[in-house]
């Protein structure tokens, strides 16, 4: 009996610091700080003002970095296209059908991205337009040439060395997204843009073991 009334008592104490716990807690919880404007000293907010703050806007450059990596993307895709049909390589196809996946989802994703932005979203063969900007990495004709008529190993190697040449194009996109003003702070954006320069990061380096093998 004296162990349940223990209990009971430790319960009820316990019940009665808790409000007092609960205002400690939320008096040493880590400020949320706002930072300035360019060239403005950052300020302290409470959170009911951080859960009303609006979220940042996309920009322009936002807009162009989704408009350009579809094209990206749909050039890599008409690559794994040949592949299929020049490659009797079982580890190629695979390669292959992992970059095709990713970069069909990725594709879908950004033209809804553009059409809820009320931004153009161009077509995915926009980049054969005469004197169509080819986004850095991307293949120009005459190297589409060179390996649609390749073949066998040949081919491998050609599209090993053109794929790696993509994939680090489209870091140069992230990396120069990242480096404008303003650019890349809308959620969504950050954490696209993240993830390509982690996919392609990983894909680079496994590419460039295939194409090793193959030079051997």
């Amino acid at each position: 009996m004296r162990v349940l009334f223990r209990s009971i008592a430790a319960t009820t104490v316990a019940a009665t610091m808790l409000p007092g716990c609960a205002s400690t807690a939320r008096d040493q919880s880590a400020p949320i700080v706002q930072p300035g404007a360019p060239g403005e000293a950052s300020r302290v907010i409470t959170s009911e003002t951080a859960a009303g703050l609006k979220r940042p806007a996309p920009s322009a450059a936002d807009v162009h970095f989704m408009q350009g990596m579809m094209a990206h993307h749909a050039q890599a895709i008409e690559m794994t296209e040949l592949l299929k049909t020049r490659s009797r390589s079982p580890d190629m196809k695979k390669l292959a059908e992992r970059i095709e996946v990713s970069q069909a989802d990725e594709i879908r994703m950004m033209r809804e991205w553009l059409d809820g932005q009320g931004a153009a979203v161009p077509s995915e063969h926009a980049h054969h337009a005469p004197g169509a900007p080819l986004m850095p990495g991307m293949l120009t004709s005459e190297e589409m040439g060179r390996l649609s008529a390749a073949s066998g190993e040949a081919f491998d190697r050609l599209f090993l060395a053109y794929m790696i040449t993509h994939h680090e194009g489209a870091l140069v996109m992230v990396r120069e997204l990242f480096a404008t003003r303003g650019a890349g702070q809308d959620s969504d954006i950050y954490a696209f843009a993240s993830d390509v320069d982690a996919d392609q990061r990983m894909e680079i380096a496994r590419m460039s073991s295939m194409l090793k093998e193959l030079q051997k």
